[in-house]
Formats: C-alpha cells, sequence, structure tokens
C-alpha cells in the first residue's frame, strides 16, 4: 500500500470548492466584526433630545418674574374639584360593541 501524505489528504475534498469555503469564511469574520463604536458615540441622544423638547422655558428658574398667582376662591374651588374626582370612579364606557348588528341612529 501507498502511504497518503496528509496534505493531501485535507486538500482533496476542498478541491475546487476553495472560493465557496473562502467566501464562507469572509462573511463569516464580516459577522464578527463590532459596530458599537458608532452606536456607543450616539448612546442616549435620542432621550435627551427628547428631555430638551418637553422643556418650554430652559432658563425659567433664573428669571426674578413671580408665578401667576390665583385668589382665594378661585384656587379653592380648583382644588375641590380636583378632590372629588376621587370620591366615586369614572362611569364605565362601553366602547366594543359586539354583535349589534345596528348602527344606532337619531
Amino acid at each position: 500500500m501507498k502511504p497518503i501524505k496528509a496534505n493531501a489528504f485535507f486538500q482533496a475534498p476542498l478541491r475546487g470548492r476553495r472560493p465557496f469555503v473562502a467566501a464562507a469564511c469572509l462573511v463569516a469574520l464580516v459577522g464578527c466584526s463590532s459596530t458599537t463604536p458608532q452606536y456607543d458615540a450616539q448612546f442616549g441622544q435620542a432621550v435627551r433630545h427628547n428631555r430638551q423638547a418637553q422643556v418650554i422655558n430652559p432658563s425659567a428658574g433664573q428669571g426674578g418674574a413671580p408665578a401667576a398667582e390665583l385668589d382665594a376662591n378661585t384656587a379653592r374651588a380648583g382644588l375641590q374639584r380636583y378632590r372629588d374626582s376621587f370620591k366615586s370612579p369614572p362611569p364605565v364606557v362601553n366602547v366594543i360593541n359586539l354583535g349589534t348588528g345596528a348602527a344606532a341612529g337619531p
């Protein structure tokens, strides 16, 4: 029997398939590449932008103008209306009308 060379044993199955194997290796290496520096550079940018968009006047605390005042009767009525809103739960509104079949008319 003739001895088989180690190189010939490993290269025989790959003969003619080297371009495909090389392409598969390149695809695998591209999958391992990292894009996190690009993501990390802008991490939290959307939150900061949205928080700034919600502020009406960023320098409001620096001004000397006092807040608008309410007279006692208006303030008391507003506070009473707020407290009364918690005494009973709001009425239940039936939004889903299943099986009615007919539209409500005037």
